[in-house]
């Protein structure tokens, strides 16, 4: 039987703040070619995605999503700069992400850098292999 860490039984869920320097500590471990690839790209955390995202997505629940990729994907986008387009951002939402986190066996870390290659692989147009890949090199 085990007993509890006396950290657990006094720490506070990760804040917004604290799952943002999750997601940039994992970004600066991906390959740093595949970062170079993602200049200008905005990383942004809430709590939850709103209702229009969650309509648009077809969530059941504000629990369904963990990020969201918007913008054109380098897959879509041209060699000519659009102007007034804004630019390509990836959402990871917290309050999914660590509810995901307490039912799985992997550390918080390892699932906020899972959500982020996912996003930005579809910024990317990458396959779920190629996604794999990136992660397990971070690793």
């Amino acid at each position: 039987m085990s007993t509890p860490n006396d950290d657990w039984a006094t720490a506070a869920p990760p804040s917004l703040i604290d799952l943002e320097r999750i997601a940039d500590k994992g970004f600066a471990e991906l390959p740093e070619t595949f970062r170079k690839l993602c200049e200008g790209l905005v990383i942004q955390v809430e709590d939850f995605p709103d209702d229009e995202v969650l309509d648009e997505m077809e969530c059941e629940t504000e629990f369904d999503l963990l990020g969201l990729f918007r913008g054109r994907g380098m897959a879509q986008s041209s060699a000519v700069a659009q102007t007034g387009q804004p630019p390509n951002m990836i959402w990871l939402y917290r309050r999914p992400i660590l509810d995901y986190w307490a039912e799985s066996e992997e550390s918080l870390g390892a699932v906020v850098t899972h959500v982020l290659v996912h996003e930005i692989g579809h910024h990317f147009g990458l396959s779920d292999d190629d996604m794999e890949a990136i992660e397990n090199r971070a690793a």
